[in-house]
């Protein structure tokens, strides 16, 4: 499903990458309203998903390709929104096993699953076909009557 707004981007497992796909989708939320804040937790969310899939899902192999498809969703309940899909073609896992290491366990990284999960408002991930996985993250605009924290799903 493809729309006229709609962003696709095709990036290699290389942390070069990242900085190209935060600016992207940073413009591409500027471009369709959203407020400053969100933009950034957008770009956090997919700057954290694609630092996994280079890291887990693909080992630190530079050089593999990981889709990133963007576009404009309304919910009849929740209103206007954005959905992330993250593709990659490298290891599966269970989607139950996708978790973050315990929060008590202090050091870095480790922490792009929580992450993701506090700044987006769903989080699904799937096994691909025969390889890879899919991400797919949805956040929904605030509206104006709403505060800054929403109920999460």
């Amino acid at each position: 499903m493809s729309g006229p707004g709609d962003l696709h981007l095709e990036l290699m497992s290389d942390p070069c990458e990242l900085a190209g796909a935060r600016h992207a989708i940073a413009d591409w939320a500027e471009a369709h309203g959203w407020a400053s804040d969100d933009i950034a937790h957008l770009a956090l969310a997919v700057d954290e998903a694609l630092t996994n899939v280079i890291r887990h899902g693909y080992s630190g192999c530079a050089g593999e390709k990981i889709v990133l498809n963007v576009c404009a969703i309304d919910d009849p309940r929740r209103g206007p929104g954005v959905e992330i899909e993250v593709r990659d073609f490298g290891k599966q896992v269970e989607p139950s096993q996708i978790a973050g290491r315990d929060l008590d366990d202090v050091r870095p990284g480790g922490l792009g699953v929580h992450i993701i999960r506090s700044v987006m408002d769903s989080v699904e991930y799937t096994k691909a076909g025969d390889c890879g996985m899919r991400l797919v993250m949805r956040k929904y605009q605030r509206r104006a009557d709403q505060p800054p924290e929403t109920e999460r799903s």
